[in-house]
């Protein structure tokens, strides 16, 4: 039998486990039984994109965290994404979103605002959170390092990696002998 070295199984583990947690959001319960969950695994270029963007916006506006998480991108192996679809109403006219109900919030001008577009309907986004914590919690049952990342979201989001969701978060995904995501400065 062959040898196969730790990081080559621990690549290919990370791999395995970034697809489980893209599925852990597609099954999260969401409102009304309406899927507007959306996924993907960055990898390669595409994730070095993803911290250059991130690179951008911290110059852009001198906020130093955009590329401490830029770091974190750079030093995973993959990042997961998870956006929704939020400008789509749910149809229970509740008000959440700021408008008497799902007629007006429909005809409510849907633009880019800093990071994300909107508005949007609050259960859309409720979905999302319980999407991101189903990813999660599959990572951390398989023992894989992970944080949900705004600023990643805020830099896929300007690099339509995802081009239908309105909101988008990030989550990187290592395996090293300390989890690079926390005591961070």
């Amino acid at each position: 039998m062959p040898i196969i070295n730790s990081r080559n199984a621990e690549k290919d583990g990370l791999m395995q486990v970034a697809k489980l947690m893209l599925l852990s959001a597609r099954t999260a319960p969401k409102s009304g039984g309406v899927d507007d969950i959306l996924t993907a695994i960055v990898s390669g270029q595409e994730k070095e994109s993803l911290a250059k963007e991130m690179d951008k916006i911290a110059e852009e506006r001198n906020i130093s965290k955009f590329k401490r998480d830029a770091d974190n991108v750079r030093n995973s192996e993959y990042v997961v994404l998870v956006g929704v679809r939020g400008i789509v109403n749910l149809g229970i006219n509740c008000g959440s979103c700021g408008y008497e109900n799902c007629e007006e919030f429909e005809k409510a001008d849907k633009k880019m605002r800093q990071d994300f577009t909107g508005p949007n309907c609050v259960f859309k986004v409720l979905d999302l959170g319980i999407a991101l914590g189903s990813a999660v919690k599959t990572a951390s049952l398989h023992n894989v390092d992970n944080r949900i990342m705004y600023r990643i979201g805020a830099a896929a989001k300007r690099l339509k990696m995802l081009s239908e969701a309105s909101v988008i978060m990030g989550i990187p995904v290592s395996a090293k002998g300390k989890s690079i995501y926390f005591d961070r400065r």
